[in-house]
């Protein structure tokens, strides 16, 4: 795995669109926001044009154009890291348009998103080998204050490069409901929700747990868009690191309980999870939904217990569209520990 050059103070932050820009408020506000944040701890900030376009359809303008334009941020020396400006619909029909060929053979760099942004953040370490970081896009950087998972991620994107350690936690509470709005831009985390984490071994409720694996994952919603596709080098990342195996992180935005499990199945049989050493589900943005008497929880574990996985499972982890999130570094060496209601996550970044 190929891990870039961490930031270093005095260096390029380059914001890119691949997926929706800061058109509309609270993003306006709060991308100019994290601008003078980056500038107050010394960054310079590369703003891309599609960050203000808005002729996209679920993105922020033409395929073509956010895929030329992430091909020349990536490929190019303006910027010595990227981080998209948010999240989307449709990044699925710009990675079309990418050459993979070019980014792998390009000097690695790191790249921030979450949500659609899968589409290339899990691609560059399944098609490239080079790891990315799942974590919050830029507008979530202009609250005001830092939420500690802010602080988190920041710290991640100056401190990995190869040969690093980097620890994360999980937080003590969560926010259901955002304060967050074109009145209030910059409002910080509404985290009124005690952690409510809970893990499980062949089904049933365990204490703690201890588990290694190469991290891999994203929006679940996204993942089984790329499965089956020419985009999909699953099979030839589980046998690169055979040898580790794999913890896989996931989390579902759009998604019902019925259609994680549907998600879990068509992921299962395509062979994705041949290698897998544990799961880590975040938090789904609707979490409090239930189909057919299945609800967000019965919906993973009932699949797994009908697709005879049995490795440790996490869930309502801080991951994904309910914040904070922890950020995770995809293809680095994870060590995961649960205990006392806490996970730990540490990524060794070899």
């Amino acid at each position: 795995m190929q891990y870039p050059q961490s930031l270093a103070p005095s260096q390029v932050i380059g914001v890119v669109a691949p997926s929706f820009g800061a058109t509309t408020e609270p993003y306006i506000s709060a991308t100019a926001s994290a601008y003078k944040c980056f500038a107050k701890l010394g960054y310079a900030v590369h703003e891309w044009s599609c960050v203000r376009a808005s002729d996209g359809i679920g993105i922020s303008s033409t395929p073509t154009r956010c895929a030329q334009e992430l091909m020349d941020a990536y490929c190019g020396n303006q910027d010595d890291v990227l981080i998209s400006a948010g999240g989307g619909e449709l990044m699925n029909e710009v990675i079309s348009h990418l050459d993979f060929s070019e980014l792998t053979a390009a000097r690695p760099k790191w790249f921030m998103g979450y949500s659609d942004n899968t589409n290339f953040g899990f691609l560059l370490p399944t098609q490239c080998d080079v790891a990315s970081i799942y974590a919050p896009c830029v507008a979530s950087f202009g609250m005001r204050p830092w939420h500690p998972a802010l602080n988190d991620a920041w710290r991640v994107l100056t401190e990995a490069q190869a040969g690093q350690t980097l620890r994360v936690n999980s937080y003590e509470s969560w926010e259901l409901t955002s304060l967050k709005d074109e009145q209030h831009p910059l409002a910080p985390y509404n985290t009124t929700e005690v952690s409510d984490i809970a893990a499980y071994k062949s089904g049933n409720l365990v204490s703690q747990l201890h588990v290694q694996g190469r991290l891999l994952g994203g929006c679940l919603d996204i993942l089984i868009n790329l499965c089956g596709t020419r985009f999909d080098c699953v099979s030839q990342f589980n046998e690169r690191y055979a040898a580790d195996g794999v913890v896989w992180y996931l989390e579902a935005c759009d998604l019902g309980p019925i259609q994680v499990r549907r998600a879990l199945w068509q992921l299962a049989e395509a062979g994705w999870f041949s290698r897998a050493k544990a799961f880590i589900f975040g938090r789904p943005l609707r979490k409090d939904d239930e189909e057919f008497g299945l609800t967000q929880e019965q919906a993973v574990l009932s699949a797994f217990l009908e697709l005879g996985i049995t490795v440790p499972v996490m869930l309502n982890a801080d991951i994904g569209h309910l914040p904070p999130m922890m950020p995770l570094v995809c293809g680095s060496l994870g060590t995961v520990d649960f205990k006392n209601d806490n996970l730990s996550v540490s990524m060794a970044l070899v």
